[in-house]
């Protein structure tokens, strides 16, 4: 972490501390101007963006309750004035095409590149983030600051105002489409540049976007030439790594009317009025200029703060909380990639369930009276399921024989009778006592092991990690699936490769393996790629093979999924493949619900109306 003030500093602002105000801001203010700069990718309103931050927080300050989440607080204030920027920018999408918007010497990859001396991998991953969506760009800048150390996933999550699960794929899709951009950056950057790249740039205005994003992409893929751009990719996490915070630029050190504000050798006494919710004005963006300017300069200045008298409650404006989504948002598909594929995606990431849950009561389960229209009825049928309405009847409807949550009960997501519930230990943290209890009381005879532990994002756990904890999960004598890695399954060397070869030497038992597997290609080859992968993995281990998600979706790219006809097809010809597979014990489509951010994959968009996907998945079997 960088050396921010203390707890004690941030009590001390709080209380009207004028000095203690004064080294607040120089502390934060470098993690402000980060997380803005490359959220606006060097927009002329950068500057703008820092000060309404700054504004609102010494604005607030006197209101936070709770000291010690005072950065978490500063980080969701800062999120929120980017979006703000972002929705005011939208508003006039003229303006964006101004070329006089952006300074060319303020540009944030630039300074980066500059200030912290980037090179290599390293200067391609800063230049590829001119090419991520905005969205992506908000949350790449919290991502960069968590691999630097700066954050924690909590403080990203509560920045976002998304769940846990929701915060872990957003990101993995944002990186996905980094991935793509650092292929797109060294095809560009390549000497001499591959001829027939040159000849589809030809009306190419030079600028980053969406859509040159994808066609230079796709070139890359399909170009001998250009291929090589996808090889050895260091992980982001490892390039980014220490070079979080970026050093704020010269204007910086320039007061709010354009003066240059040298370090001063003497303390200095700036007196403003903060009223506690009035609205901005010159004057607070004067104090939010004269302290970026004197604070970093030398943390000298003093800032007595006059406080005006606070309004009652109901006066209150609330400018401190995080954007609030809508609760419990659907998670979001993984991608799971074969070596079959075209190297244009990362690893995968699958819904998130990171805390164990307490026993509850078992709610009773009736059976649903409605009988399917056509169903087709299988053993190995299955589905992936989150919270929505119409969950149970939507179970019955789709022919399902089974379904699991990514966690230990179906407390969330009651099931119909005749429908068996899976139950799952997602991760280490839920190796406990009472969590494995609950699951052996479920009442299935199989266990599902941990939710892709190759992925930070997700389990996050060690080959070691994972053998060590495996014998408690034996102890419940449940039948076991090994942990569903998010890519790599039969690579030899690969995590679930070392894990199993771990296992027979410790004599462990895993009963089958667990696969995660979704693709790009929306093509009729994606059947036989996604089969092919199936029966490498059975080659492999010998052993049954459940296959707890599978789908299409292309994260890198655009469109996004595929047609209604395109996951048609797909559904028919994989569980057809799957079904006159012996050694396909089970199968789950991700996922049962098609509402809100899963409605272009999902199979049901309540309980009695499937898509046309769901028509496909109800017949199958």
């Amino acid at each position: 972490m960088a050396r921010q003030p203390d707890l004690a500093t941030v009590i001390a602002a709080r209380a009207g501390d004028p000095a203690a105000v004064d080294r607040l801001v120089a502390g934060y203010l470098p993690l402000v101007y980060t997380i803005v700069g490359r959220a606006l990718e060097g927009h002329a309103d950068v500057d703008d963006v820092v000060q309404e931050v700054m504004i609102r927080v010494l604005r607030n300050l006197g209101e936070l309750r709770e000291p010690e989440s005072f950065r978490s607080w500063l980080v969701a204030i800062t999120v929120r004035q980017v979006r703000e920027r972002f929705r005011s920018q939208h508003s006039a999408p003229d303006e964006l095409l101004d070329a006089d918007l952006r300074d060319p010497g303020a540009d944030f990859t630039d300074l980066a590149i500059t200030r912290l001396e980037l090179s290599g991998q390293r200067r391609e991953t800063a230049e590829a983030t001119r090419w991520l969506d905005e969205e992506n760009r908000e949350l790449l800048s919290l991502w960069w600051l968590e691999a630097s150390g700066e954050l924690t996933r909590d403080e990203i999550v509560d920045a976002t105002g998304v769940g846990r699960q929701h915060a872990a794929v957003r990101i993995q899709r944002m990186k996905l489409q980094l991935e793509t951009a650092r292929a797109v950056v060294r095809a560009l950057h390549r000497t001499p540049r591959c001829p027939d790249l040159d000849a589809l740039l030809t009306s190419w205005d030079g600028r980053p976007g969406p859509l040159w994003r994808k066609r230079i992409a796709r070139h890359t893929r399909e170009c001998g030439i250009c291929a090589s751009a996808w090889h050895d990719l260091i992980a982001a996490e490892r390039l980014l790594a220490g070079m979080a915070l970026v050093p704020l630029p010269p204007a910086y050190f320039t007061t709010i009317s354009g003066t240059p504000a040298a370090a001063p050798t003497a303390p200095q006494t700036v007196t403003v009025n903060l009223p506690a919710k009035a609205g901005g004005s010159l004057a607070q963006k004067a104090l939010a200029g004269m302290l970026a300017a004197t604070a970093v300069a030398g943390g000298v200045a003093i800032v007595v703060a006059n406080r005006e008298p606070s309004p009652p409650p109901a006066a209150r404006v609330a400018v401190a909380e995080p954007v609030v989504l809508p609760a419990s948002p659907s998670p979001e598909p993984s991608v799971s990639v074969p070596p079959s594929f075209a190297p244009s995606l990362a690893p995968s990431l699958a819904p998130s369930r990171s805390s164990s849950r307490s026993p509850s009561p078992q709610p009773s389960r009736k059976p649903s009276t409605a009988p399917p229209a056509t169903t087709g009825t299988s053993a190995k049928k299955g589905a992936a399921v989150w919270t929505f309405s119409g969950s149970k009847a939507a179970l019955k409807d789709v022919g399902a024989s089974w379904y699991y949550d990514w966690g230990p009960s179906d407390d969330d997501v009651p099931g119909p009778a005749g429908v068996t519930f899976v139950p799952m230990i997602w991760g280490a943290a839920n190796v406990t006592t009472a969590t494995l209890k609950q699951a052996a009381a479920e009442g299935d005879d199989w266990l599902l092991g941990f939710n892709e532990p190759d992925l930070a994002e997700q389990s996050n756990m060690t080959v070691e990690a994972a053998l060590d904890a495996w014998p408690k999960l034996e102890a419940t004598g449940m039948k076991l699936v090994s942990p569903a890695v998010a890519f790599g399954g039969d690579t030899a060397g690969g995590w679930l490769d070392r894990f199993m070869t771990g296992a027979s030497e410790r004599g462990l038992r895993v009963d089958a393996i667990a696969l995660h597997w979704y693709g790009s290609d929306f093509s009729k080859a994606a059947v036989n790629q996604f089969l092919g992968y199936v029966d490498a993995v059975h080659e492999r281990y010998g052993k049954p093979i459940w296959i707890t998600e599978f789908g299409l979706i292309n994260f890198g790219g655009s469109p996004r999924y595929p047609s209604d006809a395109q996951k048609v097809a797909f559904i028919k010809g994989a569980t057809t493949g799957l079904e006159k597979r012996r050694f396909v014990a089970r199968y789950a489509w991700f996922g049962l619900p098609a509402v809100g951010d899963s409605a272009g994959f999902g199979l049901y968009k309540d309980g009695k109306t499937p898509t046309e996907a769901g028509k496909a998945y109800r017949a199958a079997g």
